[in-house]
Parts: C-alpha cells; sequence; structure tokens
C-alpha cells in the first residue's frame, strides 16, 4: 500500500512537470501558429463585442491586439474565443486560448487553485447594482426582498450573497449562466435588480430596451481588480504579457502616442529611449524584437489611448479615468519601469 501511494505520488509529480513543461513553450508555440489565441467576452460593449462588420473591439481586445503587436509587431495576427463565464477557466487551462482577457477578477483562489497567472490589473471596477426608475430605489440598502439576475460562475454571485448576508436583508436570485441571458431577464421584468461590475452595468445599460429608464446605485460593495491572465508554469510567456501591459502604462506616463511615436525615436529623454529600444534592448529579455515597444504603441497607442477609444467620457459608456488614472494623476494605474 505505500508502495502503491508513493508510486501514485511520483506519477502525479512527474505529470505536473510535463505540465509546466509543456506549458512552458507558449511563445515559441504562437510564434509557430503564426497568430494569438484569446479569450475574450461573448459581448460586452466597450471591453470586448463585435461591430456591425463582425470585428472585435473594446479595451480587453484592444490588449490582444497589443500582444499579437508585440510578439509579430502586427495587430490582426490574433484569433478571438468569445468565451462564457464559465467557460473560461477550463479554456485557458485547456490549452484551448494563450492568454485570457476578458474582464476577468484577480482573485486568490484562482490565482492559486486555478493555477492561472494574472498579468497586470487593466481596469480597476468594483460590483453594483442597477434598478428600474419605477421601482423607486435610490440605496442598494433597500433592496431587501429583492428579486436579482445575477450571472452564474462568477465573483458576482459570490459577492452579492455576502452583501446581502453582511447587512441582514434577504434576496430572491435569479442565476443565468450568460450575461446577455441575465440582461434580458433583468430588462423583461423577470428581476427587480441587476448586478455586476460597475463598468458591466453602464454597458448592459445601453443594451436595455430604453437606457435612460434604469440607474446606477451609488454603492459599489467589492473590489474587482481586472485583468488578462495566462497559465502558472510559463515564465516567459507571463512576462511577455505583463511587460506589455507595462508599456501601455509607461507609453501614457511619458507622453508616447500612437500619432507622435515616430518622433519619439527621436527623443533624448533616458527614459523613452528605454521605452522605445533606442538604448538597450529590452525586448530580448522576452523573446522579443527590440521594437516589441514602438510595435504595440503603432498598433493600438498607449494605455490612456485605449481606455478613452473604448470606454471613456466621450464614448456611450461615459466612464471616468478614476481609479484607472495614472498615479502620477491620482489613479492607481502605475507602470514598472523599464531599465
Amino acid at each position: 500500500m505505500k508502495l502503491n501511494l508513493l508510486t501514485a505520488a511520483l506519477g502525479l509529480s512527474v505529470a505536473a512537470f510535463a505540465t509546466a513543461g509543456a506549458s512552458a513553450q507558449t511563445l515559441g508555440t504562437v510564434k509557430e501558429r503564426g497568430n494569438l489565441r484569446c479569450g475574450v467576452n461573448t459581448g460586452l460593449p466597450g471591453f470586448a463585442s463585435q461591430n456591425d462588420q463582425g470585428e472585435w473591439q473594446g479595451l480587453d481586445v484592444d490588449y490582444c491586439k497589443a500582444i499579437a503587436a508585440a510578439v509579430f509587431g502586427d495587430t490582426s495576427k490574433v484569433q478571438y474565443s468569445p468565451l462564457s463565464a464559465v467557460q473560461r477557466f477550463p479554456a485557458l487551462q485547456n490549452n484551448e486560448i494563450d492568454v485570457l482577457a476578458r474582464n476577468t477578477t484577480w482573485t486568490m483562489d484562482r490565482d492559486t487553485t486555478l493555477g492561472l497567472a494574472f498579468a497586470g490589473v487593466n481596469y480597476y471596477d468594483g460590483q453594483g447594482f442597477m434598478v428600474k426608475n419605477d421601482l423607486g430605489v435610490t440605496s442598494a440598502l433597500e433592496l431587501s426582498g429583492a428579486t436579482v439576475c445575477v450571472q452564474s460562475g462568477t465573483t458576482t454571485e459570490l459577492n452579492l450573497a455576502d452583501y446581502f448576508a453582511t447587512n441582514n436583508m434577504d434576496y430572491n436570485p435569479v442565476v443565468i449562466e450568460s450575461q446577455s441571458d441575465v440582461n434580458s431577464a433583468y430588462d423583461s421584468g423577470r428581476c427587480d435588480v441587476l448586478t455586476t461590475d460597475a463598468s458591466g452595468l453602464a454597458a448592459s445599460r445601453l443594451e436595455m430596451a430604453n437606457p435612460d429608464n434604469h440607474t446606477i446605485l451609488p454603492e459599489i460593495i467589492s473590489k474587482e481588480p481586472l485583468g488578462p491572465a495566462v497559465r502558472q508554469g510559463d515564465d516567459e510567456w507571463f512576462n511577455v504579457v505583463k511587460w506589455t501591459h507595462y508599456a501601455l502604462l509607461n507609453a501614457e506616463e511619458l507622453g508616447v502616442t500612437q500619432e507622435n511615436v515616430e518622433d519619439m525615436l527621436k527623443s533624448e529623454n533616458p527614459e523613452i529611449r528605454r521605452l522605445l529600444g533606442q538604448d538597450k534592448n529590452y525586448g530580448e529579455a522576452i523573446g522579443l524584437d527590440q521594437d516589441w515597444v514602438v510595435n504595440i504603441i503603432k498598433g493600438v497607442g498607449n494605455y490612456g489611448e485605449i481606455f478613452e477609444r473604448n470606454i471613456g467620457v466621450n464614448t456611450p459608456l461615459k466612464i471616468q479615468r478614476g481609479q484607472n488614472a495614472l498615479w502620477t494623476d491620482g489613479g492607481l494605474q502605475y507602470g514598472m519601469p523599464i531599465r
């Protein structure tokens, strides 16, 4: 019995090692395949959705494009995989996608038990509630006894239970897998309240039959740091995705934009020269070309440009930078130095 247990343990160790070894080839596999497989939302305006021409667009989509630009110098080399909340983690774990860029909350459980590695936070968010105006509710604390529509397989579902328990309130959950079906159930009157991340509420309100008839309540009940994730065990690929994120932030901080990046190649500023590969090839350390950041900025612009183009105050979502402003502007976004 002891021998069998030892053999089984060794077998698990070997299997784990083999899995780690296999997963440590992502960058090479991506290059050989010729495109990036990126897991995105099935349809969340501002973050990942298809336009009338069937083209993917949104903040998370631009992160997929940025990674493709870093690897290939070409934002078009992306194969998008629309995934539900339930599908997203198995798809990454089973090597069906190379990176998950799907408004996914970074939590301890996902970072450990699920074996994911989050490469950064591309949107600081928090969970909220939306109600129809004729309900006459102005605070989430008035929702006791309400029927609440919520997506299954999400931190949203767990936070909802915590919030009502903490405030000694009752509620009736309507749990649905697809966010579009959640929205439809709420809009049709099947439930009184819709709950998800505040950014998701702004997007969902646009899909209602009469958007002006709905109010997003002021309470934010959770921390939802959203960002791209990869599989654990492949440091090289993790570094590619992580430093793509930091390159976008550093470019905004240094004033490097999609429009001026060519002129910035002539800059004498040491930080800009390091960022754009003019002084030392920092891309070499993560398996990329010297102009990896130049290609990113040419392809999608800097973080601020991505934000404003997809979800900013001049878009239908009209989202303020808030916590997602740079640290120099009082926000939480902080790019680690490239040097």
